[in-house]
């Protein structure tokens, strides 16, 4: 048994050694430029303690804070590792799909363009979305409430944390559309089976969204919104690459009836 997986874990070694390899890379290069990054990172934070300032009149406008030595440059480090992993996502992702490649007919190999292009366009698009409409809602609510009483000190070693945590969130939750087409390109789903599941999906993305976001429930709906919709989204997608058979409507449709018949005899006893 060992020596038929053999290959595959060897095939998966080489790949994440690829992956890891192409992370160390782009580390050393975001590493050079992780003032600008840091800057981009705090733009939300410094737009809400400028918030503070202006609706406080006994508190000043708070400021952002280190309480450790040599914390700015373990700052340094988590920015460039967070920056790394967006540059290198395309590398990862087709080190992903050469893995899983044996495995696909011809015709479905080919797809590997559209994967890696969809995948990080897609999670470019969630690091987007939290950075320029959840955390501006998000860090005004957070940071103002109460400002009148308190002069905020944020920690940015706890805030780089913080952020990064919601950047890494929405971006693999947009990346909904691309797995449901992937799945269903491999016939492993249709749109009935997405449909059917919607209800448990909704209470799902709200557990989700209340883990990946801060306490409050503006940002919380912020995140579940989207994704609600983006699930609606893809089940059009896996209806146009893998509708259901009329013969799974077929069996869906006895299944309802089993169960409708199945309360009517509970309702006679």
């Amino acid at each position: 048994m060992f020596e038929d997986i053999k290959p595959h874990i060897a095939e998966l070694r080489k790949r994440l050694g690829i992956s890891v390899l192409s992370l160390i890379a782009m580390f050393f290069v975001m590493f050079y430029f992780h003032e600008p990054i840091l800057e981009w990172m705090v733009e939300p934070l410094n737009h809400a303690l400028i918030e503070v300032g202006k609706i406080s009149v006994n508190a000043k406008n708070g400021m952002v804070t280190t309480s450790q030595v040599g914390g700015a440059f373990f700052v340094a480090l988590k920015v460039s590792f967070f920056a790394a992993i967006l540059g290198a996502l395309p590398i990862i992702l087709a080190q992903i799909w050469l893995f899983i490649a044996p495995a696909l007919y011809a015709n479905e190999k080919k797809m590997i363009i559209p994967f890696i292009l969809g995948g990080s366009i897609m999670f470019g698009v969630g690091v987007l979305f939290a950075y320029y409409i959840v955390t501006p809602f998000g860090f005004d609510f957070l940071i103002t409430f109460g400002s009148f009483k308190f002069t905020p000190l944020i920690n940015i070693e706890d805030y780089v944390g913080f952020f990064t945590k919601i950047m890494f969130g929405f971006g693999i939750a947009f990346e909904l559309p691309v797995f449901a087409y992937f799945l269903a390109l491999l016939g492993m789903i249709n749109d009935k089976q997405m449909i059917a599941f919607f209800k448990y999906a909704v209470i799902i993305i709200f557990i989700v969204a209340a883990l990946l976001t801060p306490p409050d429930i503006l940002t919380q709906l912020l995140m579940a919104g989207p994704l609600i919709i983006l699930y609606g989204l893809s089940i059009l997608i896996v209806k146009v690459v893998n509708p259901a058979s009329e013969e799974d409507e077929e069996d869906e449709e006895d299944v309802n009836l089993l169960d409708e018949l199945k309360e009517i005899n509970k309702s006679g006893e």
